[in-house]
């Protein structure tokens, strides 16, 4: 017997998961703080996954337990939230982080402990060549901020621009893509300013550029910050100028904020243009929910599919979840999902289109104009 329990304590030294009645699939978010409305969506979908995996047979036959890790999008709760998980023997993946700063915290700690991680959520393009157990299924910043110079330029018609960014490393990977492509394009960028994520009060730059003149502002921050930005220059008199952002204002808060109406911004998901096979998903989401599916949901959603898979393929070992997910490098291979088909590169980074929506009569719609 002695021998026996010697040699299961050997097995899961080796292989880094223990067997149990239940598979652990964590999801690392925000679940309070500042970001809980992008978390929310997060969660949401995860458990409405796990949920029609379970009601399903499960992962060959064994439960899935969606377990919720609560990290703020801090990167210091993301590193102890990860090193919990990288201990946890029964942990075979991962399924976040959220925010970028997040990831890059908690990326180090996973890839030590052989851990595969599936961001639904971070764009800073560094991630993917920093370690070769994660991947993500939503594009990168590059992509995203070249993806705006080209829309506010061609299809927005603005041609003089200014760009508040938040000091993070999601808003100024943004920022710098964005930058690079918009003097390719012949825009000019009249002033840049910075915040950080505990400003409250934006008129001292939202001054400077009024007196710049732009046709248009850029936020590549997040929604909290957003939404007052947008109040305060209208507050000052910015009636006429344009506000955009991407992904980080994609939020309900913004419909909030009467002041929002008119801003637009990139998205991974339109509900209104995902398809015959996000049909299901969104009805199921708006039943349980209440709500209409956003952009988080849908990556976290089909997440959380991926993982199932993968663990159905190979078992819980993590190297071996690991070699599935890289093998997926083709559109042949690909994860058909709810938010289109998912196949990752050699960084473990994946091309994903990019859509545009904007508020109108209080509403998230899609935009007329798309670049596709």
């Amino acid at each position: 017997m002695k021998r026996c329990v010697c040699f299961l304590i050997a097995w899961f030294l080796l292989t880094g998961v223990a067997w149990a009645d239940s598979i652990k699939i964590p999801v690392a978010a925000a679940f309070t703080g500042q970001l809980a409305s992008f978390g929310e969506g997060i969660k949401n979908a995860a458990i409405l996954k796990g949920e029609e995996i379970n009601a399903a047979g499960g992962i060959n036959g064994k439960k899935v337990d969606i377990v919720l890790e609560d990290e703020l999008c801090d990167p210091k709760e993301a590193a102890t939230v990860a090193t919990k998980l990288a201990n946890d023997p029964q942990v075979p993946i991962v399924i976040g982080h959220l925010c970028s700063s997040a990831t890059l915290a908690a990326l180090p700690i996973y890839r030590d402990a052989k851990l595969p991680a599936i961001s639904p959520a971070s764009t800073n393009i560094s991630i993917g060549k920093m370690s070769p157990f994660y991947f993500r299924n939503v594009y990168k910043d590059d992509f995203q901020g070249l993806f705006l110079a080209k829309y506010a330029h061609l299809a927005r018609g603005f041609e003089k621009m200014a760009v508040f960014y938040e000091v993070n490393d999601y808003s100024m990977g943004l920022m710098q893509a964005f930058m690079k492509e918009a003097k390719r394009l012949g825009i000019k960028i009249l002033g840049t300013e910075a915040y950080t994520s505990d400003t409250t009060d934006f008129k001292p730059q939202l001054t400077k550029f009024k007196r710049m003149k732009p046709d248009a502002i850029f936020i590549p921050g997040y929604a909290p910050q957003g939404t007052l930005i947008v109040s305060q220059a209208r507050g000052l008199g910015m009636k006429d100028v344009a506000f955009f952002g991407a992904d980080g204002l994609d939020d309900d808060l913004m419909l909030k904020n009467p002041d929002a109406e008119g801003l637009f911004v990139t998205t991974p998901f339109l509900p209104d243009k995902a398809g015959p096979r996000a049909a299901g998903f969104i009805e199921a989401y708006k039943k349980k929910y209440g709500k209409e599916p956003n952009w988080f949901a849908a990556n976290a959603y089909d997440g959380v599919g991926i993982a199932a898979q993968a663990i159905a393929a190979v078992g819980p070992d993590r190297v071996k979840i690991r070699d599935y997910l890289a093998g997926i490098d083709s559109k042949e291979k690909a994860y058909q999902g709810v938010a289109g088909n998912t196949y990752f590169d050699e960084n473990g980074d994946c091309l994903k289109d990019a859509f545009v929506k904007e508020i109108k009569n209080g509403k998230w719609v899609s935009a007329e104009k798309q670049l596709q």
